[in-house]
Protein backbone atom coordinates (compact mmCIF):
# COMPACT_ATOMS: atom_id res chain seq x y z
CA UNK A 1 0.00 0.00 0.00
CA UNK A 2 1.06 3.50 -0.75
CA UNK A 3 0.46 7.01 0.53
CA UNK A 4 -1.86 7.54 -2.04
CA UNK A 5 -3.87 4.54 -1.20
CA UNK A 6 -4.34 5.20 2.38
CA UNK A 7 -7.84 7.08 2.46
CA UNK A 8 -9.00 6.16 5.98
CA UNK A 9 -7.27 6.97 9.08
CA UNK A 10 -7.72 5.96 12.49
CA UNK A 11 -6.61 9.11 15.28
CA UNK A 12 -6.40 8.45 18.64
CA UNK A 13 -5.93 10.62 21.62
CA UNK A 14 -7.70 9.26 24.88
CA UNK A 15 -6.44 12.05 26.90
CA UNK A 16 -7.45 15.22 25.21
CA UNK A 17 -9.40 16.49 22.77
CA UNK A 18 -7.94 18.26 19.36
CA UNK A 19 -11.39 20.49 20.32
CA UNK A 20 -10.38 21.54 23.55
CA UNK A 21 -8.45 25.11 24.17
CA UNK A 22 -4.42 24.84 24.39
CA UNK A 23 -3.19 25.94 27.53
CA UNK A 24 -5.78 24.42 29.62
CA UNK A 25 -6.15 21.52 31.64
CA UNK A 26 -3.71 18.74 29.52
CA UNK A 27 -4.53 20.27 25.92
CA UNK A 28 -1.02 21.94 24.51
CA UNK A 29 1.04 21.27 21.35
CA UNK A 30 -0.41 17.67 20.70
CA UNK A 31 -4.04 19.44 20.60
CA UNK A 32 -2.60 21.88 17.69
CA UNK A 33 -0.75 19.00 15.83
CA UNK A 34 -3.93 16.57 15.72
CA UNK A 35 -6.13 19.38 14.35
CA UNK A 36 -3.64 20.51 11.91
CA UNK A 37 -2.42 17.66 10.51
CA UNK A 38 -5.94 16.36 10.65
CA UNK A 39 -7.34 19.31 8.90
CA UNK A 40 -4.58 19.07 6.34
CA UNK A 41 -5.04 15.43 5.71
CA UNK A 42 -8.62 15.57 5.24
CA UNK A 43 -7.81 18.96 2.44
CA UNK A 44 -5.98 16.08 0.79
CA UNK A 45 -9.22 13.97 0.24
CA UNK A 46 -8.21 11.65 3.29
CA UNK A 47 -11.14 10.72 5.63
CA UNK A 48 -9.89 10.99 9.57
CA UNK A 49 -11.66 10.11 12.65
CA UNK A 50 -10.41 10.54 15.81
CA UNK A 51 -11.15 9.10 19.07
CA UNK A 52 -11.13 11.05 22.48
CA UNK A 53 -12.25 10.11 25.82
CA UNK A 54 -15.57 12.07 26.67
CA UNK A 55 -15.16 14.57 29.34
CA UNK A 56 -18.37 15.94 29.41
CA UNK A 57 -22.01 15.47 28.46
CA UNK A 58 -22.64 18.66 27.08
CA UNK A 59 -21.08 17.45 23.39
CA UNK A 60 -23.14 14.77 21.08
CA UNK A 61 -21.02 11.57 20.61
CA UNK A 62 -19.61 13.00 17.39
CA UNK A 63 -18.66 16.59 16.16
CA UNK A 64 -17.22 17.60 12.56
CA UNK A 65 -14.04 19.14 13.11
CA UNK A 66 -14.37 20.05 9.54
CA UNK A 67 -15.05 18.71 6.08
CA UNK A 68 -13.55 15.39 6.15
CA UNK A 69 -12.54 15.25 10.43
CA UNK A 70 -14.82 13.59 12.73
CA UNK A 71 -14.40 13.52 16.44
CA UNK A 72 -15.64 10.50 18.26
CA UNK A 73 -16.22 11.10 21.92
CA UNK A 74 -15.18 7.52 23.76
CA UNK A 75 -17.42 7.15 27.46
CA UNK A 76 -14.54 5.66 29.46
CA UNK A 77 -14.84 6.44 33.59
CA UNK A 78 -16.84 9.68 34.69
CA UNK A 79 -16.91 12.96 32.69
CA UNK A 80 -14.68 14.62 35.54
CA UNK A 81 -12.74 13.99 38.40
CA UNK A 82 -9.99 11.74 36.53
CA UNK A 83 -6.13 13.33 36.38
CA UNK A 84 -3.77 11.73 32.92
CA UNK A 85 -2.55 9.61 35.70
CA UNK A 86 -6.20 7.60 36.53
CA UNK A 87 -6.75 6.88 33.11
CA UNK A 88 -4.27 3.62 32.56
CA UNK A 89 -7.57 2.28 34.11
CA UNK A 90 -10.11 2.99 31.74
CA UNK A 91 -8.11 2.04 28.77
CA UNK A 92 -9.97 -1.33 28.54
CA UNK A 93 -13.04 0.75 28.37
CA UNK A 94 -11.97 3.19 26.05
CA UNK A 95 -10.80 0.27 23.88
CA UNK A 96 -14.19 -1.17 23.79
CA UNK A 97 -15.62 2.02 22.85
CA UNK A 98 -13.35 1.79 20.09
CA UNK A 99 -13.67 -1.05 18.76
CA UNK A 100 -17.48 -1.16 18.49
CA UNK A 101 -17.32 2.15 16.71
CA UNK A 102 -14.78 0.14 14.17
CA UNK A 103 -17.42 -2.69 14.65
CA UNK A 104 -20.16 -0.39 12.94
CA UNK A 105 -17.92 0.18 9.89
CA UNK A 106 -17.43 -2.50 7.00
CA UNK A 107 -14.44 -4.53 7.25
CA UNK A 108 -11.57 -3.24 6.27
CA UNK A 109 -12.56 0.48 7.03
CA UNK A 110 -9.73 1.98 8.56
CA UNK A 111 -5.93 1.77 6.42
CA UNK A 112 -3.88 2.76 9.63
CA UNK A 113 -4.33 3.84 12.85
CA UNK A 114 -2.04 7.05 14.19
CA UNK A 115 -1.84 6.78 18.11
CA UNK A 116 -0.87 9.63 20.11
CA UNK A 117 0.92 9.64 23.24
CA UNK A 118 1.47 6.48 25.42
CA UNK A 119 -2.08 5.93 26.61
CA UNK A 120 -3.21 5.90 23.24
CA UNK A 121 -0.91 3.68 22.13
CA UNK A 122 -1.79 1.36 24.22
CA UNK A 123 -5.57 1.65 22.51
CA UNK A 124 -4.20 1.70 19.11
CA UNK A 125 -1.43 -1.10 19.65
CA UNK A 126 -4.57 -3.57 19.91
CA UNK A 127 -7.19 -1.55 17.34
CA UNK A 128 -4.61 -1.87 14.36
CA UNK A 129 -4.05 -5.99 15.59
CA UNK A 130 -8.18 -6.13 15.48
CA UNK A 131 -8.36 -3.86 12.13
CA UNK A 132 -5.02 -5.97 10.28
CA UNK A 133 -3.67 -1.87 9.79
CA UNK A 134 -0.55 -0.57 9.94
CA UNK A 135 0.38 1.43 13.45
CA UNK A 136 2.17 4.73 13.47
CA UNK A 137 2.65 6.24 16.73
CA UNK A 138 3.86 9.77 18.19
CA UNK A 139 4.74 10.10 21.40
CA UNK A 140 5.25 13.43 21.95
CA UNK A 141 6.74 13.58 24.67
CA UNK A 142 8.72 10.50 27.01
CA UNK A 143 8.55 9.89 30.79
CA UNK A 144 12.41 8.35 30.19
CA UNK A 145 13.19 12.23 28.93
CA UNK A 146 11.11 14.34 31.17
CA UNK A 147 12.24 12.63 34.35
CA UNK A 148 16.13 13.19 33.20
CA UNK A 149 15.37 16.42 33.30
CA UNK A 150 12.69 17.82 36.06
CA UNK A 151 12.39 20.84 37.63
CA UNK A 152 13.26 21.12 41.30
CA UNK A 153 10.54 19.69 43.51
CA UNK A 154 8.55 18.02 40.39
CA UNK A 155 6.56 14.68 40.83
CA UNK A 156 8.69 12.33 38.26
CA UNK A 157 6.58 10.10 35.94
CA UNK A 158 5.55 6.93 37.15
CA UNK A 159 6.92 3.39 36.04
CA UNK A 160 4.02 2.20 34.81
CA UNK A 161 4.09 4.92 32.30
CA UNK A 162 7.95 3.96 30.85
CA UNK A 163 6.56 0.28 31.06
CA UNK A 164 3.87 1.29 28.62
CA UNK A 165 5.74 3.74 26.35
CA UNK A 166 8.63 0.42 25.80
CA UNK A 167 5.48 -1.55 24.48
CA UNK A 168 3.94 0.70 22.20
CA UNK A 169 7.73 1.36 20.77
CA UNK A 170 8.29 -2.42 20.22
CA UNK A 171 4.24 -2.90 18.40
CA UNK A 172 4.19 0.47 16.17
CA UNK A 173 5.58 -0.60 12.96
CA UNK A 174 6.36 2.81 12.65
CA UNK A 175 7.15 5.76 15.40
CA UNK A 176 7.43 9.67 14.11
CA UNK A 177 9.53 11.77 16.00
CA UNK A 178 10.02 15.79 15.70
CA UNK A 179 13.42 15.83 15.63
CA UNK A 180 16.23 14.00 15.07
CA UNK A 181 17.45 14.30 18.84
CA UNK A 182 14.02 12.66 19.85
CA UNK A 183 14.50 10.10 17.21
CA UNK A 184 18.00 9.19 18.60
CA UNK A 185 16.25 9.46 22.64
CA UNK A 186 13.40 7.00 20.98
CA UNK A 187 16.72 4.65 20.07
CA UNK A 188 18.76 4.99 23.18
CA UNK A 189 16.32 4.81 25.74
CA UNK A 190 13.35 3.01 24.24
CA UNK A 191 15.67 0.69 22.13
CA UNK A 192 13.24 1.37 19.06
CA UNK A 193 14.41 0.23 15.56
CA UNK A 194 15.94 2.89 13.56
CA UNK A 195 14.95 1.81 10.31
CA UNK A 196 11.08 2.31 11.75
CA UNK A 197 11.83 6.01 13.48
CA UNK A 198 10.45 8.55 10.78
CA UNK A 199 11.29 12.61 11.58
CA UNK A 200 8.54 14.51 11.10
CA UNK A 201 8.41 18.06 12.24
CA UNK A 202 5.54 19.77 13.72
CA UNK A 203 4.35 23.05 11.71
CA UNK A 204 2.53 25.81 12.56
CA UNK A 205 0.10 27.80 10.60
CA UNK A 206 1.08 30.48 8.43
CA UNK A 207 -1.75 32.61 7.68
CA UNK A 208 -2.54 33.05 11.39
CA UNK A 209 0.69 33.15 12.53
CA UNK A 210 2.59 36.25 10.75
CA UNK A 211 4.43 39.47 10.94
CA UNK A 212 2.38 42.52 12.14
CA UNK A 213 2.24 46.29 13.38
CA UNK A 214 3.58 45.83 16.90
CA UNK A 215 1.96 48.99 17.78
CA UNK A 216 -1.41 47.69 16.44
CA UNK A 217 -0.95 44.70 18.26
CA UNK A 218 -0.73 46.64 21.64
CA UNK A 219 -3.68 48.81 21.12
CA UNK A 220 -5.88 46.07 20.44
CA UNK A 221 -4.87 44.30 23.46
CA UNK A 222 -4.53 47.20 25.81
CA UNK A 223 -0.98 47.04 26.48
CA UNK A 224 1.25 50.38 26.81
CA UNK A 225 2.95 51.38 23.75
CA UNK A 226 6.39 52.42 25.23
CA UNK A 227 6.52 49.19 27.10
CA UNK A 228 9.18 46.12 26.75
CA UNK A 229 7.41 43.20 26.36
CA UNK A 230 8.50 39.67 27.25
CA UNK A 231 5.49 36.87 27.08
CA UNK A 232 5.47 33.12 28.08
CA UNK A 233 3.02 30.82 26.37
CA UNK A 234 2.05 27.62 28.06
CA UNK A 235 0.69 25.56 30.99
CA UNK A 236 1.43 26.83 34.10
CA UNK A 237 3.33 23.78 35.81
CA UNK A 238 7.26 22.73 37.02
CA UNK A 239 8.06 21.92 33.74
CA UNK A 240 7.59 24.69 31.59
CA UNK A 241 9.41 26.89 33.83
CA UNK A 242 7.11 30.22 33.81
CA UNK A 243 9.15 30.59 37.27
CA UNK A 244 12.36 31.12 35.41
CA UNK A 245 11.18 34.39 33.32
CA UNK A 246 9.68 35.77 36.62
CA UNK A 247 12.57 35.58 38.43
CA UNK A 248 14.48 37.05 35.62
CA UNK A 249 12.06 39.59 35.23
CA UNK A 250 13.20 40.49 39.04
CA UNK A 251 16.93 40.78 38.34
CA UNK A 252 16.11 42.53 35.06
CA UNK A 253 14.45 45.70 37.11
CA UNK A 254 17.18 45.06 39.69
CA UNK A 255 19.40 46.55 37.04
CA UNK A 256 17.47 49.20 35.78
CA UNK A 257 15.58 50.91 39.36
CA UNK A 258 14.67 54.26 36.64
CA UNK A 259 12.38 51.43 35.35
CA UNK A 260 8.95 52.26 35.84
CA UNK A 261 5.85 49.59 35.88
CA UNK A 262 5.13 50.60 32.06
CA UNK A 263 8.68 49.74 31.18
CA UNK A 264 8.94 46.55 31.22
CA UNK A 265 5.67 43.95 31.10
CA UNK A 266 5.71 40.04 31.32
CA UNK A 267 3.20 38.45 30.32
CA UNK A 268 1.75 35.05 31.37
CA UNK A 269 -1.04 33.34 28.87
CA UNK A 270 -1.87 29.62 30.33
CA UNK A 271 -3.47 28.13 32.80
CA UNK A 272 -2.55 25.56 35.81
CA UNK A 273 -1.91 21.61 34.44
CA UNK A 274 -0.05 18.66 35.58
CA UNK A 275 1.89 18.81 38.74
CA UNK A 276 0.88 22.41 38.86
CA UNK A 277 -3.07 21.76 39.69
CA UNK A 278 -1.12 21.15 43.12
CA UNK A 279 -0.38 24.48 43.42
CA UNK A 280 -2.29 26.65 41.64
CA UNK A 281 -1.70 29.78 43.06
CA UNK A 282 2.42 29.59 42.88
CA UNK A 283 3.31 31.59 40.25
CA UNK A 284 0.72 34.55 41.37
CA UNK A 285 2.29 34.12 45.14
CA UNK A 286 6.11 34.46 43.77
CA UNK A 287 4.77 37.87 41.53
CA UNK A 288 3.38 38.87 44.64
CA UNK A 289 6.41 38.01 46.96
CA UNK A 290 9.23 39.55 44.41
CA UNK A 291 6.77 42.69 44.45
CA UNK A 292 6.30 42.14 40.40
CA UNK A 293 2.59 42.50 40.55
CA UNK A 294 2.59 45.94 38.60
CA UNK A 295 4.73 44.42 35.81
CA UNK A 296 3.29 40.57 35.19
CA UNK A 297 0.09 40.16 33.27
CA UNK A 298 -2.03 36.67 33.77
CA UNK A 299 -3.99 36.00 30.72
CA UNK A 300 -5.74 33.21 30.44
CA UNK A 301 -5.59 31.05 27.76
CA UNK A 302 -6.34 32.82 24.13
CA UNK A 303 -7.90 31.85 21.14
CA UNK A 304 -5.46 31.75 18.14
CA UNK A 305 -6.23 35.26 16.58
CA UNK A 306 -5.61 36.80 20.26
CA UNK A 307 -2.62 34.98 20.80
CA UNK A 308 -0.77 35.65 17.77
CA UNK A 309 -1.52 39.48 18.33
CA UNK A 310 0.19 38.72 21.57
CA UNK A 311 3.44 37.83 19.95
CA UNK A 312 3.18 40.41 17.74
CA UNK A 313 2.99 43.18 20.46
CA UNK A 314 5.82 41.32 22.19
CA UNK A 315 10.24 42.46 21.82
CA UNK A 316 10.84 38.75 23.38
CA UNK A 317 9.00 35.35 23.87
CA UNK A 318 10.19 33.19 26.65
CA UNK A 319 10.59 29.38 26.69
CA UNK A 320 12.71 28.45 29.16
CA UNK A 321 11.38 24.62 29.84
CA UNK A 322 12.85 21.66 31.33
CA UNK A 323 11.61 19.58 28.31
CA UNK A 324 10.13 19.77 25.18
CA UNK A 325 9.74 17.38 22.06
CA UNK A 326 9.97 20.62 19.90
CA UNK A 327 8.59 23.72 20.78
CA UNK A 328 5.28 24.79 18.96
CA UNK A 329 5.17 28.10 20.90
CA UNK A 330 8.39 28.73 20.10
CA UNK A 331 7.70 28.34 16.33
CA UNK A 332 4.44 30.60 16.30
CA UNK A 333 6.15 33.43 17.83
CA UNK A 334 8.99 33.47 15.00
CA UNK A 335 6.53 32.92 12.96
CA UNK A 336 5.18 36.33 13.53
CA UNK A 337 8.28 37.65 13.94
CA UNK A 338 9.03 37.85 17.70
CA UNK A 339 12.45 36.70 18.56
CA UNK A 340 12.41 33.59 20.88
CA UNK A 341 14.94 33.64 24.20
CA UNK A 342 14.77 29.59 24.91
CA UNK A 343 16.22 26.68 26.83
CA UNK A 344 18.87 24.89 24.56
CA UNK A 345 16.97 21.26 25.62
CA UNK A 346 14.80 19.17 23.20
CA UNK A 347 13.54 19.88 20.25
CA UNK A 348 13.71 23.79 20.72
CA UNK A 349 17.25 24.46 18.63
CA UNK A 350 15.15 22.63 15.80
CA UNK A 351 12.43 25.42 16.33
CA UNK A 352 14.43 28.35 17.15
CA UNK A 353 17.69 27.72 14.30
CA UNK A 354 18.38 31.26 13.88
CA UNK A 355 15.16 33.14 14.66
CA UNK A 356 16.35 33.62 18.78
CA UNK A 357 19.00 32.88 21.57
CA UNK A 358 18.95 29.76 23.20
CA UNK A 359 20.67 29.60 26.83
CA UNK A 360 22.39 26.66 28.01
CA UNK A 361 21.60 26.56 31.64
CA UNK A 362 18.36 27.47 33.71
CA UNK A 363 20.12 29.49 36.20
CA UNK A 364 18.23 33.04 36.40
CA UNK A 365 21.40 35.02 36.05
CA UNK A 366 21.95 33.76 32.72
CA UNK A 367 18.37 34.16 31.63
CA UNK A 368 18.20 37.95 32.81
CA UNK A 369 21.43 38.19 30.92
CA UNK A 370 20.29 37.05 27.58
CA UNK A 371 16.49 38.81 28.25
CA UNK A 372 18.31 42.39 29.18
CA UNK A 373 20.58 42.08 26.94
CA UNK A 374 18.12 41.01 24.03
CA UNK A 375 15.89 44.22 25.37
CA UNK A 376 18.55 47.00 24.82
CA UNK A 377 19.34 45.66 21.43
CA UNK A 378 16.73 46.65 19.23
CA UNK A 379 19.05 46.05 15.89
CA UNK A 380 19.99 42.39 17.30
CA UNK A 381 15.89 42.30 18.01
CA UNK A 382 15.42 42.98 14.26
CA UNK A 383 17.67 40.80 12.93
CA UNK A 384 16.27 38.14 14.54
CA UNK A 385 13.52 38.74 13.29
CA UNK A 386 14.26 38.42 9.83
CA UNK A 387 15.16 35.49 10.81
CA UNK A 388 12.75 34.06 12.45
CA UNK A 389 10.27 34.43 10.18
CA UNK A 390 12.10 32.95 7.05
CA UNK A 391 13.07 30.08 9.63
CA UNK A 392 9.37 29.13 10.45
CA UNK A 393 8.68 30.06 6.82
CA UNK A 394 9.78 26.24 6.37
CA UNK A 395 7.10 24.68 8.64
CA UNK A 396 3.90 25.03 7.57
CA UNK A 397 1.41 22.12 8.61
CA UNK A 398 1.69 21.13 4.59
CA UNK A 399 5.36 19.81 5.27
CA UNK A 400 4.23 18.60 8.01
CA UNK A 401 1.79 16.15 6.62
CA UNK A 402 3.95 15.89 3.21
CA UNK A 403 6.67 14.01 5.31
CA UNK A 404 3.24 12.30 7.38
CA UNK A 405 2.07 10.14 4.42
CA UNK A 406 5.51 9.03 3.90
CA UNK A 407 5.92 7.46 6.88
CA UNK A 408 2.77 6.58 6.95
CA UNK A 409 3.73 4.75 3.43
CA UNK A 410 6.53 3.20 5.03
CA UNK A 411 4.55 1.74 7.69
CA UNK A 412 2.20 0.31 5.45
CA UNK A 413 5.61 -1.18 4.04
CA UNK A 414 7.44 -2.44 7.06
CA UNK A 415 4.19 -4.06 8.98
CA UNK A 416 4.64 -6.90 10.69
CA UNK A 417 1.31 -9.01 10.69
CA UNK A 418 -0.10 -9.92 14.75
CA UNK A 419 1.10 -13.25 15.19
CA UNK A 420 -1.42 -13.73 17.29
CA UNK A 421 -4.17 -12.98 14.76
CA UNK A 422 -2.56 -14.48 11.67
CA UNK A 423 -2.57 -18.01 14.21
CA UNK A 424 -5.97 -17.47 14.69
CA UNK A 425 -7.13 -17.51 10.72
CA UNK A 426 -4.94 -20.45 10.26
CA UNK A 427 -6.70 -22.66 12.45
CA UNK A 428 -10.03 -21.35 11.44
CA UNK A 429 -10.83 -19.20 14.77
CA UNK A 430 -12.46 -15.59 14.23
CA UNK A 431 -10.56 -12.69 15.34
CA UNK A 432 -11.83 -11.10 18.52
CA UNK A 433 -14.48 -8.80 18.21
CA UNK A 434 -14.95 -6.65 21.16
CA UNK A 435 -18.84 -5.91 20.76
Amino acid sequence: MTPEDIRRIAMLSVHTSPLEQPGTGDAGGMNVYIAEVARCLARRGREVEIFTRATTGGLPPTVELAPGVTVNHILAGPYEGLSKNDLPGQLCAFAAGVMRAGAARPEGWFDLVHSHYWLSGQVGWLAADRWQTPLVHTMHTMARVKNAALAEGDTPEPPGREIGEAQVVDAADRLTANTADEADQLVRLYGADPGRVSIVPPGVDLEVFTPGDQGEARRRLGLPARARIVTFVGRIQPLKAPDILVKAARLVLDRHPEWQTDDLVVGILGGPSGTGLARPTELHDLVADLDLTGHVRFVPPADRLTLADWYRASDLVAVPSYSESFGLVAIEALACGTPVVAAAVGGLPTALGAGGILVPTHDIGDWASVIDGLLQAPDERKRLSGNAVRHAARFGWDATTDRLLTAYGDACRTRTPSPIHDSALLLGVPALVIP
